[in-house]
């Protein structure tokens, strides 16, 4: 009789691990850092509304990943009315899901939020975790928090410069905010308004989350 209790809560236990994976995805707030070295260049801001292109993967899986997708941050994706799912500007289901896993590119007010959400863990975070801000002559060489995403049952893994994201200004003040191409790491310009030439080198990115 005693075993047969055991074997019971054993039962039990399976029943309620497996129903644990189903549970809604949970949200993971995760901050995208750039670095680079800057010459004769004042700030590098991200613009406002422009679309991002990164790759992502399942936390839940090994293998599965999508590559290079481009997410429009001036735009929410349609949901029905009735759906209790958070706004999001990209969602996806994976394999095997019957629930969408989403991504929300949040502004500032929504990532102070998060950021006091997570109170502690901010402080023992990876450096470069934090509320996004411009990248400044100062930063050069260190990485600079610059986009922060609310990511459910979703994970960024890599960041793909498209050339129109970012708005450069000169130590003159004029601003460049096209063909501002990153792929390889490198950009150079002439502010002929200053006569001075200026470049960013070593453009490196990473995500971090808490």
């Amino acid at each position: 009789f005693l075993s047969g209790k055991v074997r019971k809560r054993k039962r039990c236990s399976k029943t309620a691990s497996h129903r644990g994976h189903r549970s809604p995805p949970r949200m993971v707030l995760f901050i995208l850092c750039v670095k680079a070295d800057l010459e004769g260049v004042s700030s590098i801001s991200l613009r406002e509304g422009s679309n991002i292109c990164v790759s992502l993967r399942n936390p839940l899986s090994d293998y599965e990943k999508r590559e290079k997708i481009v997410i429009d941050s001036s735009e929410h994706i349609e949901k029905d009315e009735s759906s209790r799912e958070p706004s999001s500007h990209f969602a996806i289901t994976w394999e095997g899901s019957k629930k969408r896993s989403t991504i929300e590119v949040l502004d500032d007010a929504a990532c102070k939020a998060a950021l006091k959400k997570l109170g502690k863990k901010v402080k023992n975070a990876e450096e470069g975790f934090g509320q996004p801000t411009d990248v400044t002559a100062d930063d050069s060489g260190n990485f600079v928090p610059v986009l922060a995403l609310e990511c459910r049952g979703v994970e960024p893994y890599a960041f793909h410069p498209l050339g129109d994201e970012f708005v450069v200004t000169s130590e003159g003040g004029v601003k460049f905010d096209k063909g501002i191409d990153l792929v390889e790491g490198d950009w150079a310009e002439y502010d002929e308004d200053n006569d001075a030439a200026i470049s960013i080198s070593e453009f490196e990115s990473k995500f971090l989350s808490a």
